[in-house]
């Protein structure tokens, strides 16, 4: 069964959302956007302010589009994570507003962002919390893409195929999907019953 069908945006195709098989890539993406509690595509991978600073210090590197700050983002959290334009744009014109960041158009009438004399002291008088998101940004991408969490990705995609495959041919069945429900909420208070163990 195929979860991808209403096209939702998952991201690497053939690869799979963080790890995950295609075929399952595209409703674990859509449950990350309705949860807003997923890292990658909620808004909430950076804590209050940390956009911030992390569009200045890319802006300290050079000036960029915004576009540029997107990709930058996306590439500098291994994939993971790609902010929308309408966080970035915005988080861009407060940077304006509050004298870090200045924007010039380009040949093509495009806005390019500069760091300003402002940006660059706010910047090192914060160097220790940009530091600090770019670390725990390397750990995010580290931890997603180990070998210890590729294989609970592929535990968790065997149970989902059996789970809907099964069900799927047996809708009229009511007492084998409780028991299905049952043996899933067990799983589920064995998994958290063992990271209490931790």
């Amino acid at each position: 069964m195929r979860f991808d069908k209403h096209g939702c945006d998952w991201r690497g195709a053939g690869r799979g959302w963080a790890g995950f098989d295609p075929d399952l890539s595209g409703f674990m993406s859509k449950m990350a956007g309705h949860l807003r509690g997923g890292p990658f595509r909620s808004g909430r991978f950076f804590g209050h302010g940390d956009l911030r600073l992390v569009i200045l210090s890319l802006l300290e590197e050079r000036p960029r589009h915004g576009y540029d700050i997107i990709k930058a983002i996306e590439e500098k959290s291994g994939g993971m994570y790609q902010p929308s334009a309408g966080t970035v744009y915005p988080t861009l014109t407060l940077l304006e507003e509050m004298g870090l960041a200045r924007a010039t158009p380009d040949e093509g009438g495009k806005r390019v962002y500069e760091i300003t004399d402002a940006g660059r002291q706010h910047l090192a008088e914060h160097r220790s919390a940009v530091d600090d998101i770019f670390s725990r940004i390397a750990r995010t991408g580290a931890g997603l893409t180990s070998d210890a969490m590729q294989e609970m990705n592929r535990a968790f995609g065997r149970l989902a195929r059996a789970t809907y495959s099964q069900a799927s041919h047996r809708l009229d069945d009511h007492e084998f999907l409780r028991g299905v429900a049952k043996a899933l909420e067990d799983a589920a208070a064995a998994i958290n019953t063992l990271a209490t163990r931790k």
